[in-house]
């Protein structure tokens, strides 16, 4: 889809806009499982978090609205009537316009996580703040009004694209060959990955020194989603930044055994040396993605709750990998194994941007 021209749109204040309220105060470990959803500040699956059994006669919050995390900043549009995280603290923020639709609430929802992408773990929103912000939207012609209707026309667009990529995603998976690892050796993994010294931060300390600046790091923790990223923040301390020469490191946690990469400087969250940095000098953007799914598929099977994949036992811990006639690390071929999947799904890889949205 073409980039979307923003020529003709005009400044709104947030607080103009929408009603802004939060839920009553609720934790979501006093509920116990059923069908409706518990909101809060999360940054994925649309802020929900688990499915919950309402208290007896406890009012829901209503549909229809759109819900802000105070952490970063995260809007999602709410079509059903929900349960959202209230109290003090990182209480989510609900926004409601009477002339708000799903579709027009998608669009919107999207215009305002791009706003607020500046907010963060160290800098949090509050009703205030969000009230204050700036937004930018589409116009009726020759009024000051927002164009819900282009709003709605432009979603609807996008979600018919997104269900025939979905279909293309279907068939991508559909053309995936099996990989033959017959000619496949084993590597003690320590010795084809040096680990790294590193520097860790608490949050505590994070929230307290994080300075107002252009320049944001990535606050690493023991996370399974977005790449382990739980914020950006910037410390007035070089020293505690990790990975300053910006090469491409593995990350792997020892409590959920999974592994990511990331290729910029980074602060890493205190977890008493829970998190390990692993690198090598041949790795390269693509076959650190070949190495990332063995890494996870080899740690799903040799890790579990009780049994953490600690510095020393990955150090020693055995990986299968393609490897060369003289015995090597396959680097080549599995950087070109990897173009090749990307190539397969290069046509809809913009499509997740699409599926993020909606």
């Amino acid at each position: 889809m073409k980039k979307i021209n923003t020529n003709d749109w005009k400044e709104f204040v947030i607080g103009e806009l929408f009603e802004i309220s939060r839920p009553i105060a609720r934790s979501q470990a006093k509920y116990t499982e059923g069908n409706v959803p518990f909101v809060a500040s999360g940054n994925y699956n649309n802020g929900i978090v688990k499915w919950c059994m309402p208290k007896e006669d406890e009012a829901l919050d209503l549909g229809n609205c759109i819900t802000v995390s105070p952490l970063d900043g995260s809007a999602f549009y709410q079509k059903e009537n929900f349960l959202g995280r209230g109290g003090a603290g990182s209480a989510i923020l609900m926004l409601r316009n009477d002339e708000l639709t799903e579709l027009s609430g998608l669009f919107i929802a999207s215009v305002i996580r791009n706003a607020l992408t500046k907010y963060s773990y160290s800098d949090q929103l509050n009703s205030q703040t969000i009230a204050d912000e700036i937004i930018w939207l589409p116009i009726v012609k020759n009024t000051e009004k927002p164009d819900y209707t282009y709003m709605e026309k432009y979603m609807q667009k996008i979600l018919n694209e997104v269900d025939i990529n979905i279909e293309n995603l279907k068939k991508v998976k559909e053309k995936q060959s099996v990989v033959d690892i017959k000619e496949w050796r084993d590597f003690v993994f320590g010795e084809v990955f040096e680990i790294q010294p590193q520097k860790e931060v608490s949050p505590i300390y994070a929230l307290n020194n994080s300075q107002k600046s252009d320049v944001l790091y990535p606050f690493l923790g023991q996370s399974s989603e977005n790449n382990c990223i739980i914020s950006y923040i910037y410390l007035d301390d070089e020293v505690l930044l990790n990975n300053k020469e910006k090469d491409i490191a593995i990350i792997i946690h020892s409590n959920n055994h999974l592994s990511f990469c990331i290729d910029e400087p980074f602060y890493l969250k205190d977890g008493h040396g829970a998190t390990s940095i692993f690198k090598n000098n041949n790795l390269n953007i693509y076959n650190v993605r070949f190495i990332i799914a063995v890494l996870n598929k080899t740690m799903e099977n040799l890790f579990n709750y009780d049994v953490k994949a600690t510095k020393d036992s990955l150090k020693t811990m055995i990986v299968k990998l393609p490897a060369t006639s003289t015995g090597e690390p396959d680097w080549n071929y599995m950087e070109q194994r990897m173009k090749k999947e990307m190539n397969i799904s290069e046509k809809i890889i913009g499509n997740f941007e699409l599926l993020n949205i909606c």
